[in-house]
């Protein structure tokens, strides 16, 4: 290992990581290192948009801003903001301080306050468009941008925010999206960076307003807790993610699908998907509608869909899945929690490629076959598509363009064609801190020198204020255009 973290203080350090996080400098300072051993052996994507030296300094400075914050009040918080800093610059949007994978005191501390705005919105230049009102008052009608809060431009408030938004690469459109307010998460990236940036927030809020008719007013407004944006959320909680499926309309089916993450789903969702191609068959309508806006990815759902659209045995071809080791260091083990310990030793699986990376089996040129399963859907197929899509669902619409089985409507994907870092995960655990960072342990490496940027529409759908005013949906206007 490198950057002097001997056995002999990771021994230490690992007893600590049992106990209760006490701040020191020379603690917080050892949290920067077991981080950036952890990082430096295992992550496969850390120099793919960084040079070492460039890491170099991005971990040396997270030092630096985590010894100068020191102890008191403030300093969860303030290392909370300097780790998501930190791993934004990676680039990678799996790498961050994942809010899910935190202890349960510090999503309390954190993340649960009352401080989350009043209404859901999206971004469109560089305003902050309302689409649903969720104050008691009805202040704030659908189409109304808000210009800024508590004084500060909707414009600054979105720049203020990205350092702190993960995506890949240059893919500043996830970003964006990340940092809007659709009511689908469990817990909104807007919400926790915007309460610990803005810490007055709490009581109510003072929104400058553009209403639809053009009249301005200044408004002020209660915030909502922790409990009351969960219970306005869009997606019903549950094994099914939110999944449903309607054939009512005689021209076209819909199957929406906005979550994959059924890892800990008891739901049989194959036999599902089995019974919604089965009564397409049925009474096959001329199109199909596959609906994965706002869906990040989980599983490879996609992998159990695309056999029923292909008419013959199709070859994808194969890409490299590397890792960066075979075995992971004994003295790094005490941090690195994760649901699969089969993660730690990939052993005789791992192939070594070069002086950096292996390549998990198998991994050696070919395709992978998809070969096509009864009952076929020979209708048009359409695949909704928005910047959300990062990770399964990025590569699903990689693959539904390559094999052309469908046309994705909407706008670009998040992810990127360069190639992604996810597949498995350590969740590091940082005794001095309390805190906690995803690291994605597989990655692929696209071929050639593919632009920097998700995957584009086959057929563009962008979203105007007047649809929002009017309730439209113009992707599935879009759809029902070329019927």
């Amino acid at each position: 290992m490198k950057h002097g973290l001997t056995r002999r203080r990771f021994a230490l350090a690992g007893a600590a990581a049992l106990s209760a996080p006490s701040w020191s400098a020379a603690a917080v300072r050892a949290d920067v290192d077991i981080l950036r051993d952890c990082y430096e052996a295992l992550h496969p994507g850390l120099y793919r948009y960084n040079t070492p030296a460039q890491m170099a300094a991005h971990f040396a400075l997270l030092a630096d801003e985590l010894a100068a914050s020191g102890p008191g009040p403030g300093r969860l918080k303030n290392d909370y903001l300097a780790f998501s800093r930190f791993a934004a610059k990676i680039r990678c949007g799996h790498t961050y301080a994942n809010f899910f994978n935190q202890s349960a005191a510090v999503r309390h501390a954190l993340f649960e306050g009352r401080n989350r705005l009043p209404f859901e919105f999206r971004w469109l230049d560089g305003r902050m468009v309302v689409t649903r009102d969720l104050t008691d008052a009805q202040h704030l009608p659908r189409g109304s941008a808000v210009l800024a809060v508590n004084g500060v431009p909707a414009a600054a408030l979105l720049a203020r925010l990205m350092p702190y938004a993960r995506a890949d690469g240059g893919n500043d459109a996830k970003r964006v999206a990340l940092l809007e307010l659709q009511g689908l998460e469990k817990i909104e990236t807007l919400d926790v960076f915007l309460g610990l940036l803005m810490p007055e927030l709490a009581g109510t809020v003072s929104l400058d307003l553009a209403l639809p008719d053009g009249t301005q007013k200044t408004v002020d407004a209660p915030l909502l807790s922790f409990e009351q944006r969960m219970a306005a959320r869009r997606i019903a909680g549950g094994d099914q993610g939110g999944w449903s499926f309607d054939a009512s309309d005689a021209k076209l089916a819909v199957l929406k699908m906005p979550d994959w993450s059924l890892y800990n789903s008891k739901w049989d969702w194959r036999a599902w998907l089995a019974e919604c191609f089965a009564q397409l068959a049925r009474r096959p309508p001329p199109a199909l509608v596959i609906d994965l806006r706002g869906n990040e990815g989980g599983l490879d759902v996609g992998h159990e869909i695309l056999p029923y659209l292909v008419g013959e045995a199709v070859e994808i071809p194969a890409v490299p899945r590397l890792v960066r080791y075979r075995d992971t260091p004994l003295e790094l083990d005490a941090y690195l929690d994760t649901w699969d310990n089969s993660f730690r030793h990939w052993g005789d699986e791992a192939e070594k490629v070069d002086d950096r990376f292996y390549a998990l089996r198998p991994s050696t040129p070919g395709a992978q076959v998809i070969q096509p399963r009864a009952p076929r859907y020979r209708g048009q197929v359409f695949v909704l598509i928005g910047p959300e899509n990062s990770s399964a669902t990025f590569q699903f619409a990689q693959l539904v363009k390559q094999l052309q089985v469908a046309r994705l409507v909407g706008r670009p994907t998040g992810g990127n064609l360069r190639g992604i870092n996810g597949g498995a995960f350590f969740f590091v655990r940082l005794p001095a801190t309390g805190l906690e960072l995803d690291l994605p342990l597989i990655a692929r490496f696209a071929p050639g020198h593919p632009p920097d940027t998700g995957v584009a529409p086959d057929i563009a759908a962008g979203l105007s204020v007047d649809d929002i005013i009017r309730g439209a949906d113009p992707e599935m206007r879009e759809v029902r255009s070329r019927l």
